[in-house]
């Protein structure tokens, strides 16, 4: 029986002897492409190919690529585990052709590998092909229809319908006709009891599609319309995953050797054993081995988890494998990052990315783990307390939110309880709540932009300004867009100077000039290789020759920057250790930041060191030397690469001293460290696990930074009456300050207690309970807090609601003996957020026996006591 590594090998190498390019994976997170946050299809790297912004140099590419779906279009999340074929990461075999071969070639191509080389049985084996539409007017793929006669019976060859074989990139874009492979991989009794032609795309376990053959011939315009392409292409995508479970013969894929060392890992770890069946403790083993290696990977490739974006994302996976070991598991540990180095070794010579980091990656997913597990048990508690007093199958869309505003449940989390205990969640509300934090969390602004207007196709757009800040070129194609109702354009020229934002180094602005009119250029970026100028308005004649010309001093001091940058990567090698890499990076005009891996914050004598040795090489003044050359040939001359970059057959590298810094980068730089005048470190902080942030300032920025903080010392020499010694007097007056807060809290403290004396003489009956109900005065919310804890110490079975104005803002604690909790199902968290909280227009929280509250609007303070003894006298 063949390894899921020899299979892998064997189709890379019959295509490769067939001349298709073996290229590698492109990483699994996406850059410079604002439709997509990771890489879902093995076609996203080529995607400029098929778009035309691209030269193609290798007309035939065989590879594997990284993929993740888990979200949008292909959300795959819920059913991952549970069914026996889905997954978040999984492997993309692919061959391609750019303007090659087509139909002819393809389909024979996948016949003689299947039932050739691989030995898949004919009878087992159906296909697919587009049946045409006559909305769309495309008629009945006739080509493929007669192709795959020529090697498999015309009974096995099934139509399929526009949503099942044609293939669309998205709205727009380049698309075609596909024709699918399936392997029926049931025993022989029950194919002769069912036909394997009728569970064609049915879901059926056993009767899976492995192959698609994507034959790329029409391009989609805004207004829906198909035209047919110049060039046609192959994309094909066979899911490694799916071939191996039907070569090794196993009824799952996690049954394959993908998938089995690490469920071995999960027993010897849980000591507990994996049986392939439905139980929730099947599905955990099935879920870890699925995630770890998307979390793994994605995280190798440059995504941290984070509560945003794409980071989210991995965060959500993260978070889901978590509950299941520690729910289904009995695991209540990190478990996560001890599977990590099992598929490290698995992957070593496919994708060494993870394997090179696997200290760094480890270190992230267990903080990650050690931190959701601080709240995971609290918050499996609160969602069982939902479940319990529900008088509905339905959660709420506020608890929802709580659950993941509290307790950092994400939403499928939350469903995945639900649907275990035969729950819904009201996902209207929920969304309804989430709006409020929409507007941090959303990863990018909703862009209505038109359609492309070419002017000249035979051109393509070419970036010159490394060398130069000015040229004379002419716009290729243009379009309007639309962002939050603003109107603005953007335009593509034949070459440009202007840097488009990568890297880390933000784009370039300055102006282009159509004969006398001057539009000013606003930004510049990459959507996947098209160079975008963004500018505000339009000029009246678009086919003029364009003057294009940078903003030469706003440029300077980026480049100042970015220099310093690779200056500062060196020195944190030299000075931390070789464990430093970069995972992230931000170039301006104004300051540089840098993200580092490092386990621990930079003390004062670090910090001393690193800007002493980057100062050093500035008045060293080294030239800055740029290479062009493969990628090869940098590695051998000790270039540093970053993970999850995609490095083209020719990279640049960046030489500031052979022995002290030689990177791969592609932005721009000065011609010597002279040009950077000073440097200065203004800030150093945690961004997440493992990773620290080093913000600083060169050039004209440092000089500014130096003159600031020494008018603000003389300001507060100024403050304090410009004494000799200004340390000695800032620290006496802190001793002084110290001390009155002292004295005072000793006035507050016999305070409280005088107050809390009165109010025990106030214990009054409301439906058979004690109670203390006052408005009263005080002068911090803490002490309000404390006063209602020690009245609940005094008063048995007693509900203790106490008020005060501080500040001119109301404020309210409620404290509720735990056994009138128990007995008479009372929840004080429960009155603040549905009761209190609305009268003051304030927000609050707590647990069942202790919340409070703070808000805006004093007017309602005294119905608080009204409303809380008319809840009592319902119970």
């Amino acid at each position: 029986m063949m390894t899921a590594s020899e299979i892998r090998k064997k189709f890379i190498d019959f295509f490769a002897a067939k001349e298709h390019a073996v290229v590698p994976s492109a990483p699994l997170v996406i850059k410079n492409d604002p439709t997509l946050m990771f890489t879902n299809a093995g076609m996203n790297q080529f995607k400029d190919y098929f778009l035309g912004n691209k030269p193609i140099v290798q007309k035939r590419i065989v590879d594997t690529q990284k993929c993740l779906r888990v979200s949008g279009k292909h959300n795959d999340l819920e059913e991952v585990g549970v069914d026996t074929y889905h997954h978040t990461m999984f492997e993309m075999l692919g061959n391609w052709s750019f303007g090659d071969y087509f139909k002819k070639e393809a389909i024979a191509w996948s016949w003689e590998l299947l039932t050739k080389e691989f030995k898949i049985d004919t009878d087992r084996i159906y296909v697919t092909i587009f049946e045409g539409d006559k909305k769309e007017n495309l008629p009945k793929d006739e080509e493929a229809f007669s192709e795959w006669k020529k090697h498999i019976a015309i009974d096995r060859i099934l139509l399929g319908n526009k949503k099942d074989n044609f293939w669309e990139m998205g709205d727009t874009g380049p698309c075609g006709p596909c024709t699918e492979i399936h392997v029926d991989c049931r025993t022989d009794d029950e194919r002769k009891n069912t036909d394997g032609k009728n569970l064609i795309n049915n879901d059926h376990p056993q009767v899976i599609e492995i192959w698609n053959n994507v034959f790329i011939q029409f391009n989609r315009q805004k207004d829906g319309k198909l035209t047919p392409l110049s060039a046609v292409h192959v994309d094909t995508g066979m899911g490694l995953e799916r071939l191996v479970r039907v070569l090794q013969k196993k009824n799952s894929n996690y049954d394959t050797d993908i998938f089995s060392g690490t469920i071995a890992a999960t027993e010897k770890i849980t000591g507990k054993k994996y049986e392939a069946n439905d139980t929730k403790q099947a599905i955990a083993f099935r879920v870890l081995a699925d995630h770890i290696r998307a979390i793994g990977f994605t995280i190798a490739d440059g995504q941290l988890p984070s509560n945003t974006g794409a980071g989210y994302v991995i965060r959500r996976i993260l978070r889901r494998a978590i509950r299941y070991y520690y729910s289904h598991l009995d695991y209540k540990q990190p478990l996560l990052f001890q599977l990590l180095p099992v598929i490290a070794n698995q992957f070593e010579n496919v994708f060494p990315e993870l394997q090179k980091q696997i200290d760094f990656i480890s270190k992230v997913v267990h903080e990650e783990e050690e931190a959701f597990l601080r709240t995971l048990e609290k918050g499996l508690k609160r969602i069982a307390d939902v479940i319990d007093s529900a008088t509905s199958k339905t959660i709420s869309g506020k608890d929802a939110f709580e659950l993941y505003d509290t307790y950092g449940f994400p939403i499928d989390l939350t469903r995945l309880i639900a649907t275990e205990n035969n729950f819904a969640i009201n996902e209207k509300e929920f969304e309804g709540e989430m709006l409020q934090q929409r507007q941090r969390s959303r990863a990018a602004t909703v862009v209505d932009a038109d359609e492309w207007m070419t002017i000249d196709a035979t051109k393509s757009n070419k970036f010159i300004g490394y060398q130069n800040l000015e040229s004379t070129s002419k716009v290729i194609k243009y379009r309007k867009i639309k962002t939050k109702g603003k109107e603005s354009f953007q335009f593509v020229l034949d070459q440009t100077p202007f840097y488009a934002e990568s890297g880390g180094q933000i784009g370039d602005t300055g102006w282009l000039n159509f004969g006398n009119e001057k539009i000013e250029v606003t930004n510049t970026k990459k959507e996947n290789e098209l160079i975008i100028h963004f500018a505000d308005s339009m000029p009246a004649e678009i086919s003029e020759t364009v003057l294009a010309t940078v903003d030469a001093a706003k440029r300077r001091e980026i480049a100042i920057h970015h220099t310093a940058t690779h200056l500062v990567h060196a020195a944190l090698r030299k000075i931390l250790g070789i464990h430093v890499e970069q995972k992230g990076s931000l170039v301006t005009e104004k300051i540089l930041r840098f993200d580092f891996s490092h386990f621990s914050k930079l003390n004062k004598e670090e910090i001393t060191k690193i800007e002493k040795q980057v100062n050093e090489k500035i008045r060293q003044n080294i030239s800055v030397v740029i290479k062009e050359c493969s990628k090869d040939e940098a590695m051998k001359m000790g270039a540093m690469a970053l993970f999850g970059e995609k490095y083209g057959d020719v990279v640049r590298v960046v030489i500031i001293d052979p022995n002290y810094s030689v990177e791969l980068c592609g932005g721009t730089h000065v011609g010597s460290t002279g040009e950077l005048g000073y440097f200065s470190i203004i800030h150093e902080t945690a961004v997440a696990a493992g990773v620290r942030r080093i913000e600083a300032v060169c050039g004209s920025a440092a000089e500014k930074y130096i003159l600031e903080i020494k008018t603000e010392f003389e300001n507060i020499k100024s403050q304090f009456k410009n004494p000799k010694n200004i340390l000695n007097a800032i620290e006496n007056t802190l001793s002084e300050n110290n001390d009155l807060k002292k004295q005072l809290e000793q006035v507050e403290k016999k305070e409280v207690l005088n107050i809390q004396g009165e109010l025990l003489k106030k214990v009054s009956k409301v439906n058979g309970i004690n109670f203390i109900g006052e408005c009263i005065t005080l002068n911090n919310s803490e002490s309000l807090k404390k006063l209602s804890i020690e009245l609940q110490k005094n008063v048995v079975e007693s509900v203790i609601v106490l008020c005060a104005v501080i500040n001119s803002k109301p404020f309210v604690s409620i404290s509720i003996s735990e056994k009138i909790v128990l007995e008479k199902k009372v929840d004080a968290n429960k009155w603040i957020k549905e009761i209190i909280a609305p009268l003051i227009d304030g927000g609050g929280g707590g647990q069942k026996t202790l919340a409070t509250a703070g808000g805006q609007d004093v007017s309602q303070i005294n119905q608080v006591l009204t409303a809380i003894k008319n809840e009592l006298a319902k119970v």
